[in-house]
């Protein structure tokens, strides 16, 4: 008689279609979760989870299109997740943008755009797979929020992206208080610092802009501050969330952990 199989746990995985997110998806697939990801962009959502599948066959992935910022929406998708490929056991929000510039200068429009997506998004969905799976509220379960050092020490002309990850980790530290309290999973934030994804050339571009430099200036300025003198690279982001996401990791909570090159050192 063969030995019981058991399905593998979901991980859901918002803005897992690029950077830091796709890193994460891949890294989770590698251990044998069944990976839902989720994107704005239909057309490079399809792209990527043919992508995903091509690497291995064995591979469990399934996407949804989904604005983060409609809560409707995320219901909706969270609903779909439940019914179509069971309750999320791991839920990684790391949906997000960039945004900023001379504060006294900055449009209503974006404040609240990056708040929506950055810090409003991370209620949204992690409300929603709390109310949708008792799998996430077990000792197993996992919340990890992917925030920034940005949100511990601020950054220059980012005063949006940086309330939007401090929001997000006060956030992650109250919640997981809240389970730990009840013996529910761990919540835990991720801190990247600078990390080479096409958000971050976006940045670098729009620095250069700002002070009349070019590209090359502001990279070679950025990587001037980093201990290490250089960049993280998505996949090790996800390592840490690879790591946050195992059995090793059962005592590890209320945390905002820096993968950041020694950029921040709190």
């Amino acid at each position: 008689m063969p030995a019981p199989t058991t399905s593998p746990s979901v991980a859901l995985v918002t803005g897992g279609t690029s950077g830091i997110g796709l890193a994460i998806a891949q890294a989770l697939l590698q251990d044998g979760f069944k990976v839902v990801v989720t994107g704005r962009d239909t057309g490079k959502l399809d792209t990527v989870l043919r992508s995903l599948k091509m690497e291995n066959d064995r591979f469990h992935v399934a996407g949804y299109a989904c604005d983060v910022r409609d809560r409707a929406a995320v219901r909706t998708m969270v609903e779909q997740c439940v019914t179509e490929h069971g309750e999320p056991r791991i839920l990684v929000n790391n949906a997000g943008r960039s945004g900023g510039g001379v504060t006294a200068a900055i449009p209503d429009e974006l404040w609240l755009d990056v708040i929506e997506t950055n810090l409003n998004s991370v209620f949204w969905v992690t409300r929603e797979v709390i109310r949708a799976s008792e799998a996430i509220k077990q000792p197993a379960g996992r919340i990890i929020n992917i925030a920034s050092t940005g949100g511990k020490q601020g950054v220059p002309y980012g005063a949006p992206y940086s309330a939007a990850k401090a929001g997000v980790i006060g956030f992650t530290k109250a919640l997981a208080k809240e389970f730990a309290q009840a013996g529910g999973p761990t919540v835990n934030a991720v801190c990247p610092g600078y990390v080479e994804t096409p958000m971050a050339r976006d940045i670098r571009a729009g620095y250069a802009k700002l002070n009349g430099v070019s590209e090359e200036e502001v990279l070679a300025e950025f990587e001037a501050k980093i201990p290490l003198g250089r960049y993280c690279t998505p996949e090790e982001v996800a390592g840490m969330v690879r790591y946050l996401a195992g059995p090793a990791a059962a005592s590890v909570t209320a945390q905002a952990l820096n993968v950041c090159g020694g950029l921040g050192s709190y």
